[in-house]
């Protein structure tokens, strides 16, 4: 097992899959303490990356398009203090750090992990039930409806229509977009046959954020959500979509094994013969069959 401790939280990988868990440090995120440990399963990886600073360098995870409903909820707008899939690293653990890249690395070789979109989540997403207040209202969710309610500071039109639940079949879509600059953002849920969008402010299917402290959380409602709804990859080519499960390896004999690590070491020979691989990753790919085998 190759495993990384530091204040901004712990990595470990077993060979199958990476634990990561937020630390305590006062400067870890509030969206990272609320999400709690994530299990990444390999297949779910689309690589790692190692960068070094004067003072603290950053682990990376990169996650296969479509993989993680957080991600997509998000569209890549989570900031870095909020990012579940980076790690600060103290610049006395960069040793530590380039050898879990490595074996990281070495495992998506040897597995042969693509990296391309996939069409189901490989990840769950948040826990539910789950309610985060901010902004003009509170979003709540327990897996089947979700309820908005409004505060003192909601626009007078908007509250007058009083606490909205909405049922999760008919919800088509759920967009998030922090707070930049000075553009308010928004949590918002597209409800099917619903009139067309008005502005966050007036519309009673969203929530208004105005870039404070748990604007962030309203990420984690609209990434459960998400996790329950059909997968865009699916809704795009028409396919219907079941609650994705990760498929269970083929029971294979000892003698299978050994066979397949054994064509696997004729395949690396090749592609460092022919330049593929250089000489460094030739020999940290042939290590990491031969510890298999």
């Amino acid at each position: 097992m190759a495993e990384i401790i530091q204040r901004d939280g712990t990595w470990a990988f077993d060979g199958d899959a990476l634990r990561l868990t937020p630390g305590r440090d006062k400067n870890v995120s509030l969206l990272r303490r609320t999400l709690g440990e994530l299990v990444v399963p390999l297949g779910a990886l689309a690589g790692i990356s190692f960068e070094q600073g004067k003072k603290a360098g950053r682990l990376r995870l990169r996650i296969r398009d479509g993989a993680c409903p957080l991600l997509h909820a998000t569209g890549g707008r989570l900031t870095e203090p909020h990012d579940p899939y980076q790690l600060i690293v103290e610049s006395d653990r960069y040793g530590v750090a380039e050898y879990f890249t490595d074996e990281v690395r070495n495992a998506l070789l040897l597995d042969q992990v693509p990296a391309e979109p996939v069409s189901a989540y490989l990840l769950p997403g948040p826990s539910v039930p789950l309610s985060v207040s901010a902004g003009d209202g509170t979003a709540s969710f327990d897996g089947e409806r979700i309820r908005l309610e409004w505060n003192w500071k909601t626009e007078d039109a908007k509250a007058a229509s009083g606490p909205r639940t909405l049922a999760l079949a008919d919800i088509t879509a759920v967009e998030w977009q922090p707070a930049v600059g000075l553009e308010n953002g928004h949590l918002r849920f597209v409800v099917r046959n619903a009139p067309a969008k008005t502005p966050p402010k007036y519309d009673p299917h969203a929530v208004e954020l105005w870039g404070f402290k748990k604007d962030p959380l309203m990420a984690l409602v609209a990434a459960a959500v998400q996790a329950r709804l059909e997968h865009p990859a699916r809704a795009a080519t028409g396919v219907r979509d079941t609650r994705p499960e990760l498929p269970s390896p083929p029971v294979t004999s000892a003698e299978d094994d050994h066979d397949a690590l054994l064509r696997r070491l004729r395949e690396l020979g090749e592609l460092h013969r022919t330049g593929v691989l250089t000489d460094e990753e030739f020999a940290m790919a042939k290590q990491a069959v031969l510890k298999r085998m």
